[in-house]
């Protein structure tokens, strides 16, 4: 079985077990309650979704860098985002600058995992997005990300010890699992 059938066979699953959780609830509860505990769901199955995502970006931990690289042989930033996520059907563009145009801005202070990072390139002079990450934990002692790194391919670094990508920063997107993600 395929990794994509595996987790399709586990949200179909998640999905049964959610709906009957649901209608339990919806039974025993008022309808007022009905939009809040909608809202818990839908941010319980987009963990679950994340968890695995991460879990996969991780087993390209050391691949190396390759400019424009698409593929375990060597990942540009944008090209080790849209990897792992087109792995799970969520197509997503090759570029940085193209992926932030999606999802719903988020402040520094609310990342959590899944979340995209934004930074400028190597010209910290220059306002254009030229660089992404995904965040794969958030601790007390940091926001750690994910990211294809021309000088050291794919790492995990911790933004907050990071004064090369403080510097950098731009914003941080999160997506909507059930959004597409390709460019118009």
């Amino acid at each position: 079985m395929t990794n994509i059938q595996l987790f399709l066979k586990n949200i179909l699953l998640k999905r049964i077990v959610v709906s009957f959780f649901f209608s339990t609830i919806i039974f025993f509860n008022s309808f007022t309650q009905e939009n809040s505990l909608l809202d818990t769901l839908k941010k319980a199955n987009n963990s679950n979704q994340v968890d695995v995502l991460i879990t996969y970006a991780k087993k390209y931990l050391g691949t190396p860098y390759r400019s424009a690289g698409t593929t375990p042989s060597g990942f540009d930033c944008s090209g080790f985002i849209s990897f792992v996520f087109s792995n799970f059907g969520i197509p997503l563009v090759h570029s940085s600058y193209g992926m932030a145009e999606f999802g719903e801005t988020v402040k520094l202070a609310d990342i959590r995992p899944g979340d995209l990072m934004f930074f400028k390139g190597r010209n910290v002079n220059s306002s254009r997005i030229g660089h992404v990450a995904m965040v794969v934990d958030v601790k007390e002692d940091g926001i750690y990300f994910i990211h294809s790194s021309s000088s050291n391919g794919v790492i995990i670094n911790n933004f907050k010890t990071s004064k090369y990508y403080i510097a950098r920063y731009v914003t941080t997107k999160r997506l909507d699992f059930g959004q597409k993600f390709q460019k118009k």
